[in-house]
Protein backbone atom coordinates (compact mmCIF):
# COMPACT_ATOMS: atom_id res chain seq x y z
CA UNK A 1 0.00 0.00 0.00
CA UNK A 2 1.14 3.58 -0.69
CA UNK A 3 2.42 4.72 2.73
CA UNK A 4 2.18 8.47 1.96
CA UNK A 5 -1.38 8.15 0.65
CA UNK A 6 -2.37 6.09 3.71
CA UNK A 7 -1.10 8.80 6.11
CA UNK A 8 -2.77 11.55 4.04
CA UNK A 9 -6.13 9.72 4.22
CA UNK A 10 -5.80 9.32 7.98
CA UNK A 11 -5.13 13.05 8.38
CA UNK A 12 -8.13 13.94 6.21
CA UNK A 13 -10.43 11.49 8.04
CA UNK A 14 -9.34 12.53 11.55
CA UNK A 15 -12.12 14.28 13.53
CA UNK A 16 -9.75 16.73 15.19
CA UNK A 17 -8.56 17.73 11.70
CA UNK A 18 -12.01 19.13 10.94
CA UNK A 19 -11.97 21.36 14.01
CA UNK A 20 -8.30 22.26 13.95
CA UNK A 21 -6.66 25.66 13.52
CA UNK A 22 -6.24 24.98 9.81
CA UNK A 23 -9.94 24.15 9.30
CA UNK A 24 -11.13 27.69 8.37
CA UNK A 25 -8.05 28.14 6.15
CA UNK A 26 -8.91 24.92 4.33
CA UNK A 27 -12.51 26.06 3.84
CA UNK A 28 -11.29 29.36 2.40
CA UNK A 29 -8.96 27.46 0.04
CA UNK A 30 -11.82 25.23 -1.14
CA UNK A 31 -13.98 28.32 -1.66
CA UNK A 32 -11.20 30.04 -3.65
CA UNK A 33 -10.79 27.01 -5.93
CA UNK A 34 -14.57 26.72 -6.42
CA UNK A 35 -15.05 30.43 -7.17
CA UNK A 36 -12.05 30.40 -9.49
CA UNK A 37 -13.46 27.47 -11.47
CA UNK A 38 -16.90 29.12 -11.64
CA UNK A 39 -15.38 32.34 -13.00
CA UNK A 40 -13.24 30.48 -15.54
CA UNK A 41 -16.17 28.40 -16.80
CA UNK A 42 -18.39 31.48 -17.13
CA UNK A 43 -15.62 33.51 -18.83
CA UNK A 44 -14.92 30.85 -21.46
CA UNK A 45 -18.57 29.88 -22.02
CA UNK A 46 -19.78 33.48 -22.35
CA UNK A 47 -16.74 34.82 -24.23
CA UNK A 48 -16.53 32.05 -26.81
CA UNK A 49 -20.34 31.88 -27.00
CA UNK A 50 -20.52 35.60 -27.81
CA UNK A 51 -17.80 35.25 -30.45
CA UNK A 52 -19.54 32.34 -32.15
CA UNK A 53 -22.98 33.97 -32.01
CA UNK A 54 -21.72 37.17 -33.64
CA UNK A 55 -19.85 35.17 -36.26
CA UNK A 56 -23.00 33.18 -37.04
CA UNK A 57 -25.12 36.31 -37.38
CA UNK A 58 -22.70 38.08 -39.69
CA UNK A 59 -22.41 34.89 -41.77
CA UNK A 60 -26.21 34.51 -41.91
CA UNK A 61 -26.49 37.77 -43.86
CA UNK A 62 -23.28 37.52 -45.90
CA UNK A 63 -21.88 34.00 -45.96
CA UNK A 64 -18.28 33.43 -44.84
CA UNK A 65 -16.79 34.49 -48.17
CA UNK A 66 -18.41 36.88 -50.66
CA UNK A 67 -17.77 36.63 -54.40
CA UNK A 68 -18.88 39.67 -56.40
CA UNK A 69 -18.10 41.60 -59.56
CA UNK A 70 -14.80 43.44 -59.32
CA UNK A 71 -15.61 47.19 -59.41
CA UNK A 72 -15.40 50.36 -57.33
CA UNK A 73 -18.83 49.88 -55.79
CA UNK A 74 -18.46 50.03 -51.99
CA UNK A 75 -22.18 49.68 -51.23
CA UNK A 76 -24.24 46.54 -50.66
CA UNK A 77 -26.01 47.03 -54.00
CA UNK A 78 -25.32 44.52 -56.77
CA UNK A 79 -24.40 47.12 -59.39
CA UNK A 80 -22.91 44.73 -61.97
CA UNK A 81 -24.16 41.18 -62.54
CA UNK A 82 -22.14 37.98 -62.70
CA UNK A 83 -22.89 35.04 -64.94
CA UNK A 84 -24.67 32.34 -62.96
CA UNK A 85 -22.73 29.56 -64.66
CA UNK A 86 -19.38 29.44 -62.88
CA UNK A 87 -16.94 26.59 -62.28
CA UNK A 88 -17.44 26.96 -58.53
CA UNK A 89 -21.25 26.96 -58.60
CA UNK A 90 -23.26 25.18 -57.32
CA UNK A 91 -20.36 23.11 -55.91
CA UNK A 92 -16.86 24.45 -55.26
CA UNK A 93 -14.87 21.39 -56.28
CA UNK A 94 -11.42 22.98 -56.48
CA UNK A 95 -11.34 24.09 -52.82
CA UNK A 96 -11.91 21.71 -49.92
CA UNK A 97 -13.80 22.68 -46.77
CA UNK A 98 -16.61 24.48 -48.65
CA UNK A 99 -20.03 23.57 -47.27
CA UNK A 100 -22.14 25.18 -50.00
CA UNK A 101 -22.41 28.15 -52.38
CA UNK A 102 -25.56 30.19 -52.96
CA UNK A 103 -26.42 32.94 -55.45
CA UNK A 104 -27.85 36.25 -54.25
CA UNK A 105 -28.50 39.83 -55.38
CA UNK A 106 -29.03 43.09 -53.49
CA UNK A 107 -30.92 46.22 -54.44
CA UNK A 108 -31.40 49.41 -52.47
CA UNK A 109 -34.87 50.88 -52.19
CA UNK A 110 -37.36 52.79 -50.07
CA UNK A 111 -40.45 51.70 -48.18
CA UNK A 112 -43.02 54.47 -48.01
CA UNK A 113 -46.13 54.44 -45.86
CA UNK A 114 -48.75 57.13 -45.21
CA UNK A 115 -46.81 58.46 -42.23
CA UNK A 116 -43.20 57.42 -42.68
CA UNK A 117 -40.52 56.03 -44.98
CA UNK A 118 -37.39 53.93 -44.55
CA UNK A 119 -34.41 53.01 -46.72
CA UNK A 120 -34.00 49.27 -47.19
CA UNK A 121 -31.77 46.70 -48.83
CA UNK A 122 -33.74 44.00 -50.61
CA UNK A 123 -31.80 40.74 -50.66
CA UNK A 124 -32.89 38.45 -53.45
CA UNK A 125 -32.49 34.69 -52.99
CA UNK A 126 -33.23 31.64 -55.10
CA UNK A 127 -34.04 27.99 -54.67
CA UNK A 128 -30.46 27.26 -53.60
CA UNK A 129 -30.68 29.55 -50.56
CA UNK A 130 -30.02 27.89 -47.19
CA UNK A 131 -32.59 29.13 -44.66
CA UNK A 132 -31.13 27.29 -41.65
CA UNK A 133 -29.82 30.48 -39.99
CA UNK A 134 -33.11 32.35 -40.32
CA UNK A 135 -35.14 29.48 -38.92
CA UNK A 136 -33.61 30.38 -35.56
CA UNK A 137 -34.36 34.10 -35.96
CA UNK A 138 -37.98 33.69 -37.12
CA UNK A 139 -40.35 35.20 -34.55
CA UNK A 140 -43.63 35.12 -36.51
CA UNK A 141 -45.03 33.55 -39.65
CA UNK A 142 -42.92 31.43 -41.97
CA UNK A 143 -40.01 31.70 -44.36
CA UNK A 144 -40.73 32.85 -47.93
CA UNK A 145 -41.24 30.13 -50.50
CA UNK A 146 -38.95 30.33 -53.53
CA UNK A 147 -39.57 27.80 -56.30
CA UNK A 148 -38.52 27.22 -59.90
CA UNK A 149 -41.96 28.35 -61.01
CA UNK A 150 -43.11 31.94 -61.40
CA UNK A 151 -41.68 34.48 -58.97
CA UNK A 152 -43.80 35.26 -55.92
CA UNK A 153 -44.11 38.35 -53.76
CA UNK A 154 -43.57 36.76 -50.37
CA UNK A 155 -41.36 38.82 -48.07
CA UNK A 156 -39.34 38.21 -44.91
CA UNK A 157 -39.01 41.46 -42.96
CA UNK A 158 -37.25 42.26 -39.69
CA UNK A 159 -39.18 42.87 -36.49
CA UNK A 160 -37.46 46.27 -36.26
CA UNK A 161 -38.87 47.43 -39.62
CA UNK A 162 -42.26 45.83 -38.96
CA UNK A 163 -42.65 47.68 -35.66
CA UNK A 164 -41.27 50.94 -37.00
CA UNK A 165 -43.51 51.04 -40.07
CA UNK A 166 -46.57 49.27 -38.64
CA UNK A 167 -46.43 46.05 -40.65
CA UNK A 168 -47.66 42.63 -39.54
CA UNK A 169 -48.18 39.23 -41.12
CA UNK A 170 -50.25 39.59 -44.29
CA UNK A 171 -49.47 43.31 -44.71
CA UNK A 172 -48.67 44.67 -48.17
CA UNK A 173 -45.34 46.44 -48.34
CA UNK A 174 -44.99 48.99 -51.14
CA UNK A 175 -41.35 49.48 -52.12
CA UNK A 176 -39.70 51.80 -54.63
CA UNK A 177 -36.38 51.03 -56.35
CA UNK A 178 -34.47 53.61 -58.36
CA UNK A 179 -33.25 52.58 -61.76
CA UNK A 180 -29.49 52.49 -62.22
CA UNK A 181 -28.08 55.52 -64.07
CA UNK A 182 -31.54 56.76 -64.93
CA UNK A 183 -33.89 59.60 -63.98
CA UNK A 184 -36.93 57.61 -64.93
CA UNK A 185 -39.80 56.74 -62.60
CA UNK A 186 -38.64 54.21 -59.94
CA UNK A 187 -39.69 50.60 -60.07
CA UNK A 188 -42.49 49.86 -57.64
CA UNK A 189 -42.98 46.42 -56.13
CA UNK A 190 -45.67 45.21 -53.75
CA UNK A 191 -44.67 42.46 -51.33
CA UNK A 192 -46.70 40.44 -48.86
CA UNK A 193 -45.22 39.89 -45.40
CA UNK A 194 -45.21 36.15 -44.67
CA UNK A 195 -42.47 36.09 -42.03
CA UNK A 196 -40.90 38.36 -39.42
CA UNK A 197 -37.39 37.77 -38.10
CA UNK A 198 -35.26 39.23 -35.32
CA UNK A 199 -31.54 38.43 -35.43
CA UNK A 200 -30.67 40.84 -32.64
CA UNK A 201 -28.07 42.38 -34.97
CA UNK A 202 -29.55 45.84 -35.41
CA UNK A 203 -27.07 46.88 -38.13
CA UNK A 204 -28.65 44.28 -40.41
CA UNK A 205 -32.20 44.24 -39.06
CA UNK A 206 -32.63 47.96 -39.78
CA UNK A 207 -32.38 47.51 -43.54
CA UNK A 208 -32.44 43.92 -44.83
CA UNK A 209 -35.54 42.28 -46.28
CA UNK A 210 -35.49 38.99 -48.17
CA UNK A 211 -37.55 38.06 -51.22
CA UNK A 212 -37.36 36.22 -54.54
CA UNK A 213 -34.20 37.12 -56.48
CA UNK A 214 -36.15 37.32 -59.74
CA UNK A 215 -37.64 40.66 -58.69
CA UNK A 216 -34.17 42.19 -58.71
CA UNK A 217 -33.15 40.40 -61.89
CA UNK A 218 -36.21 41.71 -63.69
CA UNK A 219 -35.84 45.29 -62.40
CA UNK A 220 -32.16 45.32 -63.43
CA UNK A 221 -33.01 43.75 -66.82
CA UNK A 222 -30.36 41.08 -66.45
CA UNK A 223 -29.89 38.48 -69.17
CA UNK A 224 -31.94 35.34 -69.62
CA UNK A 225 -30.92 32.04 -71.18
CA UNK A 226 -32.63 30.24 -74.06
CA UNK A 227 -35.14 28.73 -71.63
CA UNK A 228 -36.20 32.18 -70.44
CA UNK A 229 -34.54 31.82 -67.04
CA UNK A 230 -32.22 34.47 -65.67
CA UNK A 231 -28.55 33.52 -65.92
CA UNK A 232 -27.04 36.52 -64.12
CA UNK A 233 -26.88 37.18 -60.37
CA UNK A 234 -25.45 39.82 -58.08
CA UNK A 235 -22.89 37.60 -56.35
CA UNK A 236 -22.26 34.40 -54.45
CA UNK A 237 -22.08 33.62 -50.75
CA UNK A 238 -19.69 30.84 -49.77
CA UNK A 239 -20.12 28.96 -46.48
CA UNK A 240 -17.31 26.99 -44.85
CA UNK A 241 -17.24 23.85 -42.74
CA UNK A 242 -14.82 25.44 -40.27
CA UNK A 243 -14.87 29.18 -39.54
CA UNK A 244 -11.34 29.08 -38.09
CA UNK A 245 -10.03 28.45 -41.64
CA UNK A 246 -11.70 31.53 -43.11
CA UNK A 247 -8.46 33.40 -43.87
CA UNK A 248 -6.86 30.39 -45.56
CA UNK A 249 -9.99 29.46 -47.52
CA UNK A 250 -10.49 33.07 -48.55
CA UNK A 251 -7.08 33.02 -50.26
CA UNK A 252 -7.78 29.65 -51.87
CA UNK A 253 -11.14 30.83 -53.22
CA UNK A 254 -9.48 33.97 -54.60
CA UNK A 255 -6.86 31.85 -56.37
CA UNK A 256 -9.51 29.59 -57.87
CA UNK A 257 -11.81 32.26 -59.32
CA UNK A 258 -11.49 34.47 -62.40
CA UNK A 259 -9.57 37.75 -62.19
CA UNK A 260 -12.69 39.85 -62.86
CA UNK A 261 -14.27 38.58 -59.64
CA UNK A 262 -13.67 40.12 -56.24
CA UNK A 263 -13.33 37.81 -53.25
CA UNK A 264 -13.57 39.03 -49.66
CA UNK A 265 -14.18 37.40 -46.28
CA UNK A 266 -16.56 38.73 -43.67
CA UNK A 267 -13.54 39.33 -41.43
CA UNK A 268 -12.27 41.79 -44.04
CA UNK A 269 -15.66 43.30 -44.75
CA UNK A 270 -16.56 43.80 -41.08
CA UNK A 271 -13.05 44.34 -39.76
CA UNK A 272 -14.01 46.43 -36.72
CA UNK A 273 -16.54 43.87 -35.48
CA UNK A 274 -14.09 40.98 -35.67
CA UNK A 275 -11.28 43.00 -34.11
CA UNK A 276 -13.65 43.79 -31.24
CA UNK A 277 -14.62 40.16 -30.59
CA UNK A 278 -10.96 39.13 -30.88
CA UNK A 279 -10.39 41.13 -27.67
CA UNK A 280 -12.55 38.59 -25.83
CA UNK A 281 -9.68 36.09 -26.06
CA UNK A 282 -7.40 38.42 -24.11
CA UNK A 283 -10.09 38.98 -21.47
CA UNK A 284 -10.59 35.23 -21.09
CA UNK A 285 -6.86 34.61 -20.67
CA UNK A 286 -6.61 37.37 -18.06
CA UNK A 287 -9.54 35.99 -16.05
CA UNK A 288 -8.15 32.45 -16.16
CA UNK A 289 -4.70 33.67 -15.14
CA UNK A 290 -5.99 35.77 -12.23
CA UNK A 291 -8.28 33.00 -10.96
CA UNK A 292 -5.52 30.40 -11.04
CA UNK A 293 -3.13 32.81 -9.30
CA UNK A 294 -5.65 33.46 -6.51
CA UNK A 295 -6.27 29.72 -6.14
CA UNK A 296 -2.55 28.94 -5.94
CA UNK A 297 -1.94 31.68 -3.35
CA UNK A 298 -4.78 30.41 -1.16
CA UNK A 299 -3.62 26.81 -1.52
CA UNK A 300 -0.04 27.81 -0.65
CA UNK A 301 -1.18 29.58 2.52
CA UNK A 302 -3.33 26.58 3.41
CA UNK A 303 -0.43 24.17 2.89
CA UNK A 304 1.94 26.26 5.00
CA UNK A 305 -0.61 26.42 7.84
CA UNK A 306 -1.17 22.67 7.58
CA UNK A 307 2.59 22.00 7.70
CA UNK A 308 2.96 24.30 10.71
CA UNK A 309 0.10 22.52 12.45
CA UNK A 310 1.62 19.09 11.75
CA UNK A 311 5.22 20.02 12.60
CA UNK A 312 5.41 17.41 15.40
CA UNK A 313 4.13 14.71 13.02
CA UNK A 314 6.78 15.71 10.50
CA UNK A 315 9.48 15.43 13.19
CA UNK A 316 8.26 11.98 14.25
CA UNK A 317 8.19 10.73 10.65
CA UNK A 318 11.72 12.02 10.08
CA UNK A 319 12.90 10.41 13.31
CA UNK A 320 11.46 7.09 12.12
CA UNK A 321 13.47 7.34 8.92
CA UNK A 322 11.07 9.12 6.58
CA UNK A 323 12.82 11.13 3.87
CA UNK A 324 11.87 14.68 2.90
CA UNK A 325 10.21 13.77 -0.43
CA UNK A 326 8.08 11.05 1.19
CA UNK A 327 6.80 13.49 3.84
CA UNK A 328 6.21 16.21 1.23
CA UNK A 329 4.08 13.76 -0.75
CA UNK A 330 1.80 13.30 2.28
CA UNK A 331 0.99 16.99 2.34
CA UNK A 332 0.77 17.25 -1.45
CA UNK A 333 -1.78 14.40 -1.44
CA UNK A 334 -3.68 16.30 1.21
CA UNK A 335 -3.59 19.52 -0.79
CA UNK A 336 -4.62 17.67 -3.96
CA UNK A 337 -7.68 16.33 -2.16
CA UNK A 338 -8.66 19.87 -1.19
CA UNK A 339 -8.15 21.06 -4.79
CA UNK A 340 -10.39 18.24 -6.08
CA UNK A 341 -13.12 19.17 -3.56
CA UNK A 342 -12.94 22.79 -4.73
CA UNK A 343 -13.05 21.76 -8.38
CA UNK A 344 -16.06 19.52 -7.72
CA UNK A 345 -18.12 22.33 -6.19
CA UNK A 346 -16.89 24.83 -8.77
CA UNK A 347 -18.00 22.59 -11.65
CA UNK A 348 -21.30 21.74 -10.01
CA UNK A 349 -22.26 25.37 -9.41
CA UNK A 350 -20.63 26.81 -12.54
CA UNK A 351 -22.09 24.30 -15.00
CA UNK A 352 -25.47 24.46 -13.26
CA UNK A 353 -25.51 28.22 -13.70
CA UNK A 354 -24.48 27.95 -17.37
CA UNK A 355 -27.19 25.40 -18.14
CA UNK A 356 -29.77 27.67 -16.53
CA UNK A 357 -28.60 30.56 -18.71
CA UNK A 358 -28.51 28.42 -21.84
CA UNK A 359 -32.08 27.17 -21.51
CA UNK A 360 -33.85 29.91 -19.53
CA UNK A 361 -32.06 33.09 -20.77
CA UNK A 362 -31.74 34.64 -17.30
CA UNK A 363 -29.38 37.47 -18.27
CA UNK A 364 -30.33 39.69 -21.28
CA UNK A 365 -27.96 41.95 -23.20
CA UNK A 366 -28.50 45.14 -25.18
CA UNK A 367 -28.33 44.15 -28.87
CA UNK A 368 -27.29 47.68 -29.80
CA UNK A 369 -24.01 47.14 -27.96
CA UNK A 370 -23.44 43.38 -28.04
CA UNK A 371 -25.38 42.26 -31.17
CA UNK A 372 -27.20 39.58 -29.12
CA UNK A 373 -30.31 39.71 -26.95
CA UNK A 374 -29.01 37.49 -24.13
CA UNK A 375 -25.70 36.15 -22.84
CA UNK A 376 -24.86 33.21 -25.14
CA UNK A 377 -23.40 30.06 -23.62
CA UNK A 378 -20.85 27.81 -25.29
CA UNK A 379 -20.45 24.39 -23.66
CA UNK A 380 -17.80 21.95 -24.79
CA UNK A 381 -16.60 18.86 -22.95
CA UNK A 382 -12.96 19.35 -23.93
CA UNK A 383 -12.52 22.91 -22.64
CA UNK A 384 -14.18 21.91 -19.35
CA UNK A 385 -11.71 19.02 -19.00
CA UNK A 386 -8.81 21.30 -19.97
CA UNK A 387 -9.73 23.89 -17.32
CA UNK A 388 -10.02 21.26 -14.61
CA UNK A 389 -6.86 19.36 -15.51
CA UNK A 390 -4.91 22.58 -16.07
CA UNK A 391 -5.99 24.04 -12.72
CA UNK A 392 -5.19 20.83 -10.86
CA UNK A 393 -1.76 20.36 -12.48
CA UNK A 394 -0.73 24.00 -12.00
CA UNK A 395 -1.81 24.00 -8.35
CA UNK A 396 0.02 20.72 -7.71
CA UNK A 397 3.23 21.84 -9.42
CA UNK A 398 3.31 25.27 -7.77
CA UNK A 399 2.58 23.75 -4.34
CA UNK A 400 5.93 21.99 -4.60
CA UNK A 401 7.50 25.35 -3.70
CA UNK A 402 5.87 25.90 -0.26
CA UNK A 403 6.22 22.18 0.54
CA UNK A 404 9.98 22.69 0.33
CA UNK A 405 9.80 24.10 3.87
CA UNK A 406 9.48 20.52 5.15
CA UNK A 407 13.14 19.91 4.25
CA UNK A 408 14.14 22.69 6.68
CA UNK A 409 12.38 21.18 9.70
CA UNK A 410 14.68 19.55 12.27
CA UNK A 411 13.29 16.34 13.84
CA UNK A 412 14.54 17.23 17.34
CA UNK A 413 13.07 20.74 17.30
CA UNK A 414 9.85 19.52 15.67
CA UNK A 415 9.19 16.85 18.33
CA UNK A 416 9.69 19.47 21.04
CA UNK A 417 7.46 21.94 19.12
CA UNK A 418 4.36 23.08 21.03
Amino acid sequence: MNFELFIAKRIIAAKQYKSSVSSPIIKIAVLAIALGMIMMLVAVAAGVGLQQKIQEKVAAFNGHIIISKYDNNASEVSAKPIALHQDFYPEFKTVSGIKYVQAIANKAGIIRTENDFEGINLKGVGTDYNWSYFEEYLVAGRLPGVSDEKENSELLISEYLANRLGFELGSTVVTHFFKENSNKIPNTRNFKVVGIYNSGFQDFDKTIMIADIRHIQRMNKWNRNSEGKYDEVGGFEVFLDDFSEIDLKGKEVYQNTDSFLNVSTIKEKYYTIFEWIKMFDFNIYVIIGVMILISVINMSVMLLVLILEKTKLIGILKALGGDNWSIRKIFLYNASYIVVIGLFWGNLIGLGFLFLQKYFKLFPLDPNNYYVTEVPVYLNFWYIIALNVGTFVLCFVLLLIPSQIITKISPIKAIRFE
